[in-house]
């Protein structure tokens, strides 16, 4: 840093070492207290007499949320006070600087680095809409890194943030151009889905090393958004479908087309069903003894489907744990889980085989026997012959079965990524099937049929989660690692 300790500004009670980021009307410091467990922190000092009336009101807007904003991905206000000159707003310090030098220092980021850091900003956006907060300035400069003990992202600087619904509209124009929503920046009504626009924005800098209206002023920037040019990526560029759905419904210049709040928090995408906190560790726990009951009980589908489940929620935590000890252990009961799982599918799919085989032979020999099969076929879990007959008059049903049916060896196979394709596909087409169908026979076969296949694909899921944990466990640490070293 360029600052000398000399020219370093004087705080009772603190030390403070460097000067670490200013703005507009406030310098921020990486300081130690001088007494007690001599904690480092960061804080903010505000000369007092450079601040009009908008900075006091953003100042005393970000001291009162920072009061009572408690979680842990929102930097945490430790004290506040003030002398003749100065107000000083003491926050914990963020030892991995800021996203903006992260995504600089690297030009851009891995799909599955990008997945975190946006998981980790929707938890903390989800915390502030109960709260019902806005943020109104997200952009890289204000997500700030701790890497001790594992990378975490954290939002600040709640200058701009107000207390703002989904329906209230509001006009003052608030935050950074370039992450700005378009409704802000053209002076229209806007409400709390400006901050989802900028979610959008930051998302493609991750994955791409640039903002989509990348501009060399505010008046091209402005006429970018006027011209309302559709949002694309970058030739070349490779992303997942779920990356990629996310990403489009974020960056929606109409407020009405973006995506909504609960819409943002359900994606695919961010998977925050299964984030690694305390309560969905509890959960995997639970779905474990389940599935080891259900095992005792020699019911071996539900417990392969129970310990999918409950994979779904060990990985992310696995990947994120930092104490080394606990990770091993962690990462040994999940290796369990793992080969448990595989072999209760294996012996899932044998058995399914050898009644399909009993049922051809005893159909072949016996022309009275159809009836018997069609009603042992109900008990079957991966093939509903009668189903089949009865789709034959519906094209499109009888198309998404063979999917299934592909789907099905797919996963037999191992080939976790292509069962999910087309699991996904096939239910795509007979969920709406099974919405119009009447009453009858053929809907209750296909209602099962497809509540299998639902089930199906969610331990899919499990199962494909497993499939680079080795990877997510090193690689992705040592992607973070990186950022400690440089």
């Amino acid at each position: 840093m360029s600052s000398g300790k000399m020219s370093l500004p004087s705080v009772s009670d603190y030390c403070l070492l460097e000067k670490i980021g200013s703005g507009s009307y406030a310098t921020v410091y990486k300081a130690f207290k001088k007494d007690g467990c001599r904690e480092v922190v960061a804080i903010k000092c505000v000369d007092k007499s450079s601040l009009s009336k908008s900075a006091i009101d953003n100042l005393v807007t970000e001291i009162n949320l920072l009061k009572i904003l408690k979680h842990e991905h929102i930097v945490e206000m430790r004290d506040f006070f003030w002398d003749e000159g100065h107000i000083y707003i003491v926050m914990e310090y963020c030892d991995g600087g800021d996203l903006s030098s992260f995504i600089r220092e690297r030009h851009k980021l891995p799909e599955q680095i990008c997945r975190r850091f946006s998981q980790q900003l929707a938890l903390a956006l989800k915390y502030l809409r109960n709260n019902n907060v806005s943020h109104m300035d997200l952009k890289p400069q204000n997500l700030l890194l701790m890497k001790k003990p594992c990378m975490t992202l954290k939002v600040g600087d709640f200058g701009f943030a107000q207390y703002l619904s989904n329906s209230e509209q509001k006009f003052t124009i608030r935050g950074s151009p370039l992450y700005m929503a378009p409704e802000i920046l053209l002076k229209r009504k806007y409400d709390a889905r400006v901050d989802l626009w900028s979610v959008g924005v930051i998302m493609y800098e991750c994955l791409f090393g640039k903002a989509p209206y990348s501009s060399s002023s505010f008046q091209e920037l402005a006429e970018k958004i006027k011209d309302g040019r559709p949002i694309e990526l970058p030739k070349g560029s490779r992303v997942s479908r779920e990356c990629k759905d996310l990403l489009m419904s974020l960056l929606k210049h109409d407020p009405g087309e973006r995506i909504s709040f609960d819409e943002f928090f359900a994606h695919d995408f961010l998977d925050l069903a299964h984030a690694p906190t305390k309560e969905n560790y509890d959960k995997a726990i639970d779905l474990v003894q389940k599935a080891v009951q259900m095992d005792t009980e020699n019911n071996p589908k539900e417990a392969f489907h129970l310990y999918c489940e409950a994979l779904r929620y060990f990985i992310p935590i696995l990947t994120n744990e930092a104490d080394l000890k606990r990770k091993e252990i962690l990462r040994s009961h999940v290796n369990n889980y793992i080969k448990r799982a595989e072999i209760l599918k294996a012996s899932c799919i044998d058995s399914c085989n050898e009644k399909e085989t009993c049922l051809r032979v005893e159909s072949k020999g016996n022309s009275s026997s159809n009836q018997r099969v069609s009603s042992l076929n109900e008990r079957l879990s991966f093939v509903h012959h009668e189903l089949r007959t009865l789709s034959r008059s519906t094209t499109n049903m009888t198309d998404a079965l063979e999917i299934g049916d592909v789907a099905e060896q797919y996963l037999a196979e191992g080939n976790y990524a292509l069962a999910l394709e087309k699991f996904q596909s096939c239910l795509g087409i007979l969920v709406p099937l099974l919405g119009k169908e009447p009453l009858g026979r053929r809907r209750d076969l296909l209602h099962k049929q497809v509540q299998l296949w639902l089930k199906e694909a969610e331990s899919t899921k499990g199962l494909l989660a497993t499939q680079d944990i080795e990877e997510s466990v090193h690689r992705g640490s040592d992607s973070f690692k990186q950022c400690a070293i440089q």
